[in-house]
């Protein structure tokens, strides 16, 4: 989003790139997970059952795919400028409680977690925006 903001500075571009990469994007971890299911082997047999297999790429892409378009709410509800921070902060909120969750999980200090995840995020983003600036430039 930063990066097709900071590029074209267009709610069509940034709106239907979203939704291209959420689609590109979901079907190719499920992809990538129905293939890693379906090899994977325990005691050397095959681990998955086929239903399984489906239904790990049925709900991975569903669950990546979805998620990525709740970032287009925004793109159709708000101005670009202030939809790119309320997606921003949108997915600040939900990497934060991922990393509660994981941290719960894994047993670990929550705070190091989400220091260590949302700086390589502020970082992502900030990426983005200077690669959008750049294509800007070039084209």
């Amino acid at each position: 989003m930063v990066g097709l903001n900071s590029a074209t500075s267009s709610k069509l571009a940034v709106g239907s790139g979203l939704i291209v990469v959420a689609v590109s994007d979901g079907l190719a971890d499920a992809m990538g997970l129905h293939l890693a299911e379906e090899v994977e082997l325990e005691k050397g047999e095959v681990k998955h059952t086929s239903k399984e297999v489906w239904l790990t790429t049925i709900f991975t892409f569903l669950s990546g795919c979805g998620f990525c378009l709740t970032f287009v709410i925004p793109i159709l509800l708000f101005p670009l400028r202030v939809a790119i921070l309320v997606a921003i902060v949108w997915g600040m909120v939900a990497l934060i409680v991922l990393n509660v969750y994981i941290a719960k999980i894994k047993k670990e200090n929550p705070i190091k977690l989400i220091s260590e995840h949302v700086l390589l995020a502020v970082l992502v983003v900030m990426v983005c925006h200077w690669v959008g600036n750049l294509v800007k430039t070039w084209f």
